[in-house]
């Protein structure tokens, strides 16, 4: 599969070719969130695209025709430059890194947002009815992946995705038929109004790009038929985006108004809906954060969990005669330590981490969820393992130190390393970035790798003192978890 990537990406780089009448100079990975796709940035003098290597075609081929559609809709998507004849890779318009969500964030984590915020959350509000009416039209929904409308079956599988992705993996004790029944209710609610919109499914604030200072829409091949109230409270009860009530309140006005121009609204009926909607959306939301957070560590979900449950509390209590089972694990969920007290990351601080493995494992997880950073190969160097007096020793033993310092020609690969680990760095804290990776892997991690982890953590935190390294070493008995530099 890795060299069936590489050739993609050379087909991907050919067409870049062809369109801006340059080969590219530089290909700089970017972050893909919780998606399996891949993405690179292709640039040079001439312009810059986004390369996309997809997983599914069904996907890929879902993504290209919506992206077309909406942009033929006058909507601002990122237009498609190149598609493969397999349709699983494509070019599409680079619409830089900064999203919503990384505007909004030092107001996030308070959850005070200023004038202008609001003014610019309002905006984006206000396009969502455009959005998913004139998405609408004389759109072909069989298109659509996995499934081309909200329909039970769809309900079905997002409720059972909370329930064995999230609650499974919690191991919270689970009563089947009272939770079943519940479901079975709130499915009954939510498919009890018109499927006729354009349903982005994931309209939120990181889905959200702002590029020359107006917002454009990324990430909408899970799009499919489906009711105008999924979408709003997608974008207004994002955990992590921690918008006050009267503020969700005042951005609901603003969706309804856009809304009237496209159909009769019964203002007060909607908002009564809203929230039955609210309650499904928390519910598949927390499946989607089991899977990238309980089950593959990734920071970014695992952080987003308590601000999750809190909200499951808050619409639960509000919903608590029509959903009654849910009421009560919701607030059994909010009151459990292991789920409310995750580990956070420091605002505003760089955390570098700064790894040793061994290749037979395969790589070491990205907990923060961004992905990147630097993999280093250090079986190159003389190897103490392979005498038996280092059998008992590790890379951050005198012994060990000496013989790979001496005969080992560290000094030389690391003389190589510090010099883009530095740059690297010294460029996440101007672009304020929370998350760096370096990891250094060998045969049995315990000598090389371990030595070159310990010392380019040492150098890092001794060359930026306001940062935060944590020194990893999975081999080493105690050491796996990391300590602070």
């Amino acid at each position: 599969m890795m060299k069936d990537k590489e050739q993609m990406l050379s087909g991907l780089k050919e067409a870049y070719r062809s369109i801006f009448g340059c080969a590219p100079d530089a290909a700089a990975r970017v972050s893909a969130g919780g998606s399996n796709r891949k993405y690179v940035r292709l640039s040079s003098p001439a312009g810059s695209a986004v390369a996309t290597i997809g997983t599914v075609k069904a996907e890929n081929k879902a993504f290209i025709y919506m992206s077309r559609h909406l942009s033929a809709q006058g909507l601002n998507v990122p237009a498609i430059l190149y598609a493969s004849r397999d349709g699983m890779s494509y070019l599409q318009q680079d619409l830089g890194d900064t999203s919503l969500a990384d505007i909004l964030a030092k107001e996030s984590a308070s959850g005070r947002y200023c004038a202008a915020s609001k003014a610019l959350l309002a905006d984006v509000v206000s396009t969502l009815a455009d959005i998913q009416f004139k998405g609408a039209r004389d759109m072909d929904w069989s298109v659509c992946y996995p499934s081309e409308s909200f329909d039970r079956r769809s309900v079905e599988w997002d409720l059972s995705y909370f329930k064995y992705c999230f609650l499974k993996l919690t191991q919270f004790e689970i009563d089947e038929q009272a939770l079943q029944d519940d479901f079975d209710a709130l499915a009954d609610k939510v498919l009890g109004v018109p499927c006729d919109c354009f349903m982005y499914r994931d309209f939120q604030s990181r889905n959200v790009m702002i590029h020359e200072g107006t917002p454009w829409f990324i990430d909408f091949q899970g799009a499919r038929r489906g009711p105008a109230h999924y979408d709003l409270v997608s974008f207004l009860w994002q955990a992590r985006m921690k918008y006050p009530a009267a503020l969700k309140a005042s951005l609901t006005e603003v969706y309804l108004d856009s809304l009237q121009a496209y159909r009769e609204v019964d203002k007060d009926a909607f908002r009564a809906e809203l929230q039955h909607f609210a309650l499904f959306r928390t519910l598949q939301v927390l499946g989607a954060y089991g899977v990238r957070g309980l089950h593959e560590g990734k920071g970014h979900f695992l952080q987003s969990i308590p601000a999750a449950v809190r909200n499951l509390k808050e619409l639960a209590g509000g919903l608590r005669d029509d959903y009654p089972y849910i009421y009560r694990m919701a607030r059994e969920l909010a009151a459990e330590p292991s789920l409310m007290k995750v580990p956070r990351m420091e605002e505003g601080v760089l955390t570098v981490d700064v790894c040793s493995f061994y290749f037979k494992k395969g790589f070491p997880k990205d907990f923060s969820g961004n992905g990147g950073g630097y993999v280093f190969d250090c079986r190159g160097l003389n190897n103490p393992g392979r005498y038996r007096q280092y059998n008992h020793s590790t890379g951050l033993d005198a012994d060990v130190i000496e013989f790979i310092e001496n005969d080992g020609g560290a000094a030389e690969y690391l003389s190589h390393i510090y010099p883009v680990a530095d740059k690297h760095v010294a460029k996440y804290i101007e672009r304020g970035f929370s998350h760096l990776m370096f990891s250094f892997g060998c045969t049995g991690g315990q000598h090389r790798s371990v030595y070159c982890a310990h010392a380019l953590a040492g150098h890092l935190a001794e060359m930026f003192p306001e940062i935060k390294v944590l020194e990893r070493h999975l081999r080493l008995p105690g050491r796996a978890e990391g300590t602070v530099r």
